[in-house]
């Protein structure tokens, strides 16, 4: 597979205040600045703003109870967009850079995390798992011994999926330990030998998950806290602690349904445990567009370990020209240039977004999984449309 690495990410962006916590939510909600191209101009006032415009669209076209949009621009400016009903019962509006669940933007999380322990020299990138974890990975095809860290951070070990979807759904408020999880799926054959081909998939973020809470003896969540969130001043993102299934601030509520046809159920409160290390962090648009800025410019690593983060595979499963380093997706722009984001989804919030090399950034958040295909490329489209603009 080919390696490829792109320009040196230049924009720096304000800080926020530190907040001394464990609590810290990373806002999915949109943002336009008030001047640049991304912003309307007093004289284009009267016209509909393309981003309230987008997201309405998702609202009344393809029919999401709410899509929530943060724009940011290269000086740090945001603006933060709804749309929708935050609440299906009574009606209320989506609060505005209201939190959600982050999904698997968790991953970019678990990987600055372990790419700090490498730059530590606590864990190597291309030890084998075994080093840290011996004799956990065994399986049929599954060999401990054969699989590098690094294969876990890009999804290129072969490791098979532990999600059982069905399950999850079935009883989204169940608690799971790491070790349950993977025992699922280690219970399956390799999906190919590490390092043959590329596949996204959720267990190598569980095992990396492992690896970090065994190197540094402390929770996963409190790393993430500390290392993460506390640094960089995210004060609306954070890693929920064992059996915490709620949301903390205000927050529109997430939604599913089994069909297109089918009512809504609610699902704003789980245990996000199942997705752990590879979905569990709650967050708010603003904060991931905070998130994405900060990391590419610096702020959380080294350059040699954000060289290696930016260090990319095809990733065409994804996308079109989608490539993936570990934990960081780029996808190319319409109008040139890409643009490095994760983005993620889970039951009742689908996110994605990123930031561009001159600091543009854009994340979106629906209040519902976009299932149809459609919607997903609506949701797709105004992220590129906006950062193009």
């Amino acid at each position: 597979m080919h390696a490829h690495v792109s320009p040196r990410f230049r924009p720096t962006l304000s800080r926020g205040g530190r907040r001394k916590t464990l609590l810290a939510v990373t806002v999915l909600t949109g943002a336009v600045m008030t001047t640049g191209a991304l912003f309307p101009s007093a004289a284009s006032a009267a016209k509909p703003d393309p981003v309230q415009k987008s997201l309405n669209t998702l609202v009344v076209d393809d029919r999401m109870p709410a899509a929530l949009a943060s724009v940011t621009d290269h000086e740090g400016r945001t603006r933060n967009y709804t749309a929708g009903v935050g609440d299906l019962r009574t009606g209320a509006k989506a609060p505005k850079d209201g939190q959600v669940r982050a999904g698997s933007n968790t991953k970019a999380f678990t990987a600055v995390v372990v790419l700090q322990l490498v730059a530590e020299k606590k864990i190597a990138l291309d030890a084998p798992v075994d080093t840290y974890l011996p004799g956990l990975l065994r399986g049929e095809g599954i060999d401990g011994r054969h699989i590098t860290i690094r294969q876990l951070l890009q999804h290129t070990s072969g490791l098979p999926e532990y999600v059982d979807k069905a399950a999850v759904l079935k009883d989204l408020q169940r608690y799971y330990e790491p070790r349950e999880l993977l025992d699922s799926a280690l219970a399956q054959k390799a999906h190919f030998s590490p390092g043959a081909k590329w596949e996204y998939n959720n267990t190598n973020y569980l095992v990396a998950g492992m690896v970090i809470q065994k190197v540094t003896g402390r929770p996963l969540g409190e790393e993430i806290n500390r290392r993460i969130v506390d640094r960089i001043g995210l004060r609306h993102t954070y890693f929920p602690t064992p059996g915490d299934m709620t949301i903390d601030e205000p927050h529109p509520k997430g939604y599913h349904r089994d069909a297109a046809d089918s009512p809504w159920r609610e699902v704003t409160e789980l245990d996000p445990s199942w997705g752990w290390a590879a979905g569990a962090v709650i967050s708010t648009t603003s904060d991931l567009n905070r998130f994405y800025a900060a990391l590419l410019d610096g702020e959380l690593l080294p350059p040699a370990q954000l060289a290696q983060m930016r260090t990319t595979v095809p990733a065409e499963a994804v996308g079109p020209g989608v490539r993936y380093g570990l934990g960081l997706t780029s996808r190319p722009l319409p109008c040139g240039g890409l643009y490095w984001g994760h983005g993620g989804t889970i039951p009742g919030y689908d996110t994605l977004g990123g930031v561009t090399e001159d600091g543009r950034a854009v994340n979106i958040a629906l209040t519902a999984i976009a299932t149809d295909p459609a919607t997903a490329q609506h949701a797709q489209t105004a992220v590129e449309t906006t950062l193009c603009r």
